[in-house]
């Protein structure tokens, strides 16, 4: 028989964890709680920026000068060393990479993670100008270049053809670049391949010196010619006309017809005295574009249109590659898509029937496959603790376990969603 004494106790539940586990068990909005924080996490997945590469702060900056006429040793001696000396001076400089040659020097600044990138470069530029009077005569003003994770483009487009040349490929890439910098999502832009559109004068000795011309005559002509002015303006019926006199060179045709001097009291026209080539400048890099056997174009991404490549199993073809950079904390993924609707668009006005558009690199597509990979990982995780659990210790503590641990893990991710943070495979594996 028990007596009053002998009988077990009631729980007190002690220290805060206790208390609030407590709390949540006797309470009716606990069911609640765990579905609308399920759904906060659900709302997070969905909102939240993808990409390939967590936002860590590690500021880089190169910084470029330039030495014309000096050897690799002496530019080290007189330009890299000092430069490296004040360099180090500045407060967060982790490493220094320096490259002397001919001519010039880089300079590359690493500064620790987590430091300011815009602070660093105001220290960084102050440091410079306040020391300028010790770097010598000959050498030039540094050019100062931030490098950021976000400089790293997350799609690169390929325009190819077998009927059109570079020049003309370039010329459409640039079009495009134009269209492409409208969306706001876009940073850095930039074009590979292909050449630039330059008018050639290939002057004649011969019929210089037959008309006493010279090439400084020439080039001080062309140099006029190729100019617009204001003229000032003219009052007329209460408004107020402006005059411009000049106009620019716009083909070969216009070109020639420059005078450039006077010979036996009739113009020298520059036409009659040098041959006007209109047409490509020489190139500094080529890209070339083969499909066939050994090559694969990139995948297009899932659920989008394909852009199309009119090329066969032939040879290398004419490209140009347009390359472009997101800016910080957007999402890759829709950037990406943003674009490649952008570029549907402008099929058969700005891209010719003959021009084929490949996707070279995607890393929004790259990036989406990669979460919702990990993401799936993650719920596989969570089922299989569940499961071990339900195996050694019940249903009670399984049931427990399945519902604390997507909780919790949607709530973290509510809060990487509040606090501006992006969903990238680091992320994911440290969840996992």
């Amino acid at each position: 028989m028990s007596t009053p004494d002998s009988q077990e106790a009631p729980y007190k539940p002690t220290g805060i964890a206790g208390k609030l586990g407590a709390m949540f068990i006797s309470s009716k909005l606990t069911p609640i709680a765990v579905i609308a924080s399920i759904l906060l996490g659900l709302f997070a997945v969905y909102m939240l920026p993808r990409e390939e590469e967590p936002q860590i702060k590690v500021p880089m900056v190169d910084v470029f000068v330039n030495m014309p006429g000096a050897s690799a040793v002496e530019v080290e001696n007189r330009a890299t060393r000092p430069m490296e000396k004040l360099l180090w001076e500045l407060p967060g400089v982790e490493y220094l990479y320096s490259t002397s040659s001919p001519g010039g020097v880089m300079v590359v600044v690493r500064f620790k993670v987590g430091t300011d990138l815009e602070s660093a470069l105001v220290r960084l530029n102050q440091k410079l100008q306040t020391n300028f009077d010790r770097i010598p005569p000959s050498v030039s003003q540094p050019l100062v270049k931030p490098r950021t994770i976000d400089d790293v483009p997350v799609l690169a487009i390929t325009l190819h053809s077998a009927t059109q040349d570079h020049m003309t490929l370039r010329r459409i890439a640039a079009q495009l670049d134009d269209e492409v910098k409208t969306i706001s999502d876009v940073a850095e832009t930039t074009l590979i391949g292909g050449v630039h559109r330059v008018i050639r004068v290939q002057l004649d000795p011969v019929a210089l010196a037959d008309r006493g011309l010279t090439v400084a005559d020439l080039s001080n002509a062309l140099r006029g010619a190729n100019r617009q002015l204001s003229a000032g303006s003219l009052p007329f019926a209460n408004t107020e006309v402006l005059l411009e006199s000049g106009a620019f060179l716009h083909d070969a045709a216009d070109v020639a017809r420059v005078v450039v001097g006077v010979y036996k009291d009739r113009p020298v026209y520059l036409g009659e005295v040098s041959k006007i080539i209109d047409g490509g400048a020489e190139p500094t890099n080529y890209v070339l574009h083969t499909t066939g056997a050994g090559f694969e174009e990139a995948p297009s991404p899932a659920g989008k249109p394909t852009l199309g490549a009119q090329s066969g199993a032939g040879g290398p073809e004419a490209a140009v590659t347009l390359s472009l950079a997101k800016r910080p904390g957007s999402n890759a993924v829709d950037v990406v898509n943003t674009v490649l609707d952008k570029l549907e668009a402008q099929r058969g006005t700005l891209i010719p029937a003959d021009v084929g558009v490949a996707i070279t690199r995607d890393y929004g597509h790259t990036a989406a496959e990669k979460s919702n990979e990990l993401l799936l990982h993650m719920g596989i995780a969570v089922f299989g603790v569940a499961l071990l659990i339900m195996v050694f210790l019940g249903y009670r503590e399984s049931l427990v376990v399945l519902l604390a641990i997507p909780s919790t893990l949607a709530l973290t991710l509510l809060v990487f969603y509040l606090y501006g943070y992006t969903l990238n495979r680091i992320t994911l594996f440290a969840l996992i």
